[in-house]
Order: structure tokens, then sequence, then C-alpha cells
């Protein structure tokens, strides 16, 4: 795929924002799967998604019950945050991925899969669903961890949504920043796309230095930026008014 050009002048510069799974269940005070000051990120990404973005998608895990990253998918029941199971990639079986083990969250039909009531999602062009496959993990909002689409895995393809809205840069928010902040990231670099993560607008499962110190050093080495909301490429988006 021919990579677009990253340009911030005229009309070649079209920034989207990612909002990424800002859901009940990975947010205190009882998600299944909280975040450590994952609610306290609203404000920010409010404050984010009033701005002129070209472009502003939310993605959700969306689960089924008995989807194979819960750790009481498996016979016996594993162990929730110390298990890990190794998943098949049903294109090419020679292919495998270790997976870690969660407990239930984001269950298609339950307030766990919610976008917190105060996100306003009045302000989203559109809203990506996720990991609908019961039996391969999606951190990304792109690809499966094997880096396949389908419309088993998601309800939409947000590479196409982005490309057929002409997007340039991709600014990414949410949770959690060890993983579908980061995955999705990643993936949105490999479309092309020049990317960004708001620092202040996500939260880690692991914020030490095996989680989120880890995933900054994937990031960096990607060519993605971690900036601040107070930083330049903010300000471009801003005099786009």
């Amino acid at each position: 795929m021919k990579k677009m050009i990253a340009s911030t002048s005229g009309e070649s510069y079209k920034p989207a924002l990612l909002v990424v799974d800002m859901q009940e269940d990975f947010c205190p005070p009882s998600g299944s799967l909280a975040v450590e000051g994952g609610r306290d990120l609203a404000r920010i990404i409010n404050d984010l998604l009033s701005l002129p973005f070209a472009l502003k998608i939310a993605t959700k895990d969306m689960h089924p019950r008995d989807h194979v990253s819960f750790a009481a998918s498996h016979f016996p029941p594993k162990k929730a945050f110390e298990s890990h199971f190794r998943i098949s990639n049903p294109s090419d079986e020679t292919q495998s991925y270790e997976i870690p083990l969660w407990p239930n969250h984001c269950v298609q039909g339950t307030p766990g899969s919610d976008i917190i009531p105060e996100i306003d999602v009045s302000k989203l062009d559109e809203v990506v669903e996720k990991g609908k496959d019961g039996k391969l993990e999606m951190f990304s909002a792109f690809a499966d961890v094997f880096g396949n689409k389908s419309s088993g895995a998601a309800n939409q393809d947000l590479a196409l949504l982005l490309h057929r809205a002409g997007i340039t840069h991709v600014f990414t928010v949410g949770l959690a920043g060890d993983y579908c902040v980061k995955c999705t990231a990643l993936d949105a670099k490999k479309e092309g796309f020049e990317v960004y993560v708001v620092q202040e607008a996500t939260r880690s499962v692991d914020a030490g230095e095996k989680g989120w110190g880890a995933a900054t050093k994937d990031l960096e080495k990607a060519g993605i930026r971690i900036i601040s909301i107070k930083d330049a490429e903010v300000e471009m988006v801003k005099s786009l008014n």
C-alpha cells in the first residue's frame, strides 16, 4: 500500500482522533478490568473531541460470553492476570500467538461494554466494535493479533474508514496504553498514517516499565510520537477552526 504523505499544509492535512475502548469495564470503580485513572481521562478526551478533527472514531471491545481471552472460558478455569493461552491463526495454522487471560469484560449486551457516560458520544462520527470473534484476540481496532481483518472480528474496517476520509494524521487516546492503544497506534502507522499518542489521555494496565514503559519504546521504535496535549501537534488541529 502506498504511504500517505505526512504534511501539515493546506488540504493535505486531515487529522483523525481515535478514542480507544473508553468502556465501563475498563474504568473504576466497578469495571471488571478497571484501569487506574481510566475514568479521569474523560475531560481531556472531551476537550479533544471538541477540536476540528476531520474524523472522530471510538472503538469498543465487544466480546461474546465465551471469548478466548477470558480466564473463565478455559477448563479447568485459569487465573486472570496470571495465566496465558496460545491461540492459532485460522488463516495459517503454523502461526500461533500467546495471549494473556483476563476477567470477563465488555461482553456483548452488558453494561460493561458501554462507553462511559462521561464521554460526549454526540461528537463521534463512528464507533468500531472489535473483538467479536470468540476464538481470536483483537487488541488493535484494525486487525486481530495475526494481522487478519474480518467482518466476524469487527463491525467496520477502520483502515477503510480512515482512508476513504483522506485522513493523513491519527491521534490516539484511551485505554489501555500498553495494549489496545499501543496496538491500534502501531497498526495505524502500518497503514501509512502519521501517528501520535496523547500521553495525558491514556492510561495503562501496567503503568510501570514492563507495561507502559515497554509500550513507549515499541511506539517510538515504529516512528510514533508520544505527545502532550499542549504540544504543537494539537495546536495544529486547533488552527483548523
